[in-house]
């Protein structure tokens, strides 16, 4: 393979990259927890983009619950965008093996 060859396969990997990022950007995944009671909605950057909260979970006097379901909630919405990520630039990545 030439230096012209490796320049044009970075070219368009890069090229790749940038259209797998803008997919993230705009793809949501939720996480949940208590069954639903608080949502998180994050995009494949883990940019949280919104919270649900059931009124039925807030309770003044049991703060340390509510403050728990959203850290599940969030690390669930995390772990899923995580997951997201690493599957869509499998294609890129794994094409990378090769080279080093």
């Amino acid at each position: 393979m030439n230096q012209r060859q490796l320049m044009q396969m970075a070219q368009q990997m890069q090229r790749q990259m940038q259209k797998v990022q803008e997919e993230l950007a705009a793809t949501i995944v939720e996480g949940t927890a208590g069954g639903g009671a608080v949502t998180v909605k994050m995009n494949g950057h883990r940019e949280v983009q919104s919270i649900t909260i059931s009124p039925e979970v807030v309770d003044p006097n049991d703060v340390d619950m509510l403050q728990d379901l959203l850290l599940v909630a969030i690390n669930d919405a995390s772990r899923k965008a995580q997951q997201l990520a690493e599957e869509r630039m499998q294609p890129l990545t794994g094409g990378l093996k090769g080279l080093f």
